[in-house]
């Protein structure tokens, strides 16, 4: 198999369902859902480094590959609601100190049956000291130690303090299940709807139909993902008819060609959240006048329209707009007189700051780029840096002290979980703070909405105040398929249950 580049997608033709013509006007041709074919699905990758590990998964690519071959107990519907997958159903104490999980009747790969040991084993790994699994902060509030398995297909968790929104935790990214006593990923066991028969790390992944799936078996014979980094790439392969499904799309792209008939674009509703993330607990930006500086100084319709070419909608340094619990505080506008008067308070007048991007996703250099031009209007000299695509979520995690960001979607909950915890495994701008993680718990106390709702308000004005998100816009994560192709959610944010859904697609 041969990596995938600018000159098209080598040696993917062989086994490939071929693609039928589009109706006139854009229409497709795709009928009522009928079974068979492979489905050859194209992402960016993270290179030979990439595993098979469900408890490791960041990239978009490996959350996809995951989601074929394991499930989690929960996952985010389409409005960030918690959704059943594993879990058939589950039931809180009065306390909330206790939330109690009853399992669905279905096998692993294997032939062996889901058990409470299982999942036990699954959290007990992702939580181990000493690890850095995403999901990790997130399920740290179980005492897996007073935690038990009443019967094989009935867990009762049992929680360090009440968490009345714990089914939220149950589908945070990275909480797959896996059998007990699994240590070895290169042949992987799980419960999804896929089962393994080929990966070659960086360039392609091959699994077969699970005709046991307990939510039903999928209608395609076989999914084949291959890596391509370019986005030029994923667009050519996709006309040239050697892939049906392409991932993260520009919106240059979309326009050119979802009315040509050529292809059918899918853009998925608010799920693409762009940003930037400063390191909080370093310099220059441990100085909060610093942090409002780059608050004030970009011009955030400017983004809109250079950035994502007018779709979408401007941000307000808040992550989650339009979301459940979403703070609508005063809108931020560009303000280049406050933001030089903070730099100079900040004494940060002429200094040169590494900005670090990368072209692992689309827009995050071009944003990059613009920012650094607006920056120099009030005296910051933000010097732009490359990263390397491959490794680049994992590296701004670790180092540096400026970078582009992007998001896709998650619940609030999960949001301030996974990233702004002093024990997020995830925290990107290192927002360390005993009183925010103080207010967290106290929002997840109580079973009162509206006592949660103001509890997250007054969290999130301290983030939009003093935090270390920039978040200047938001937009429809676009992805592709061929006109062929049938049972794509158009509705699904990327993240949620039903994105990458490959196991309800067709080929007609």
């Amino acid at each position: 198999m041969q990596n995938l580049n600018r000159r098209g997608f080598l040696g993917l033709t062989a086994g490939a369902v071929l693609l039928t013509g589009c109706a006139p006007g854009g229409g497709s041709t795709v009928g009522a859902p009928k079974p068979g074919g492979r489905l050859r699905a194209a992402f960016s990758g993270g290179g030979a480094a990439e595993v098979l590990d469900p408890h490791e998964t960041d990239l978009y690519i490996e959350i996809a590959r995951a989601k074929a071959l394991y499930d989690k107990l929960a996952d985010y519907g389409s409005d960030m609601s918690p959704q059943p997958r594993l879990a058939e159903r589950w039931e809180p104490s009065a306390d909330l100190l206790a939330w109690r999980i009853t399992l669905q009747q279905t096998t692993f790969h294997d032939g062996r049956p889901l058990r409470a040991a299982d999942v036990l084993a699954s959290y007990a790994r992702i939580t181990e000291p000493g690890g850095s699994r995403r999901a990790k902060s997130t399920l740290s509030v179980i005492d897996l130690a007073n935690s038990r398995a009443i019967d094989d297909r009935t867990v009762e968790f049992r929680l360090k303090r009440p968490y009345a929104e714990f089914p939220n935790a149950l589908a945070t990214l990275g909480a797959y299940i896996i059998p007990e006593g699994t240590t070895d990923f290169s042949k992987p066991i799980g419960t999804g709807p896929f089962k393994l028969v080929s990966f070659e790390p960086g360039r392609s992944f091959l699994a077969t139909r699970n005709p046991e799936y307990f939510d039903g078996a999928p209608l395609v014979d076989e999914l084949q993902i291959v890596v391509t980094n370019d986005e030029a790439a994923r667009v050519n392969a996709l006309l040239g008819r050697q892939i049906d499904y392409a991932h993260d799309l520009t919106l240059t792209s979309a326009r050119t060609y979802e009315s040509s008939g050529q292809l059918q674009v899918h853009r998925l509703p608010l799920g693409n959240f762009h940003g930037l993330a400063m390191k909080v607990d370093r310099p220059p930006f441990d100085r909060p006048e610093l942090r409002q500086a780059m608050f004030h100084l970009i011009d955030r319709e400017e983004l809109l329209r250079s950035v994502l070419q007018g779709s979408g909608q401007v941000g307000n340094d808040l992550y989650g707009k339009g979301y459940r619990y979403y703070a609508e505080l005063p809108q931020r506008r560009q303000d280049l007189e406050r933001a030089r008067a903070l730099v100079k308070q900040a004494g940060a007048e002429g200094m040169t700051i590494d900005f670090n991007t990368s072209d692992a996703s689309t827009g995050l250099k071009e944003a990059a780029m613009a920012i650094s031009d607006q920056a120099r209007k009030v005296g910051l000299n933000l010097n732009v840096r490359m990263g390397n695509k491959d490794t680049y979520w994992s590296d701004i995690n670790k180092s540096g002290v400026l970078a582009s960001y992007r998001s896709g979607g998650m619940p609030l909950d999960s949001h301030f979980s996974q990233r702004l915890l002093s024990g997020s495994t995830t925290n990107n701008t290192a927002w360390r703070r005993p009183e925010f993680d103080a207010l967290y718990d106290e929002a997840q106390s109580t079973l009162d909405e509206n006592r949660r709702a103001e509890i997250y308000r007054r969290m999130q004005e301290q983030l939009f105040n003093e935090g270390g998100f920039v978040w200047w816009g938001v937009s429809d994560w676009i992805v592709a398929s061929a006109a062929n192709v049938g049972g794509v959610d158009d509705r699904a944010p990327a993240n949620t249950l039903d994105w990458a859904r490959f196991d309800k697609v067709w080929l007609a």
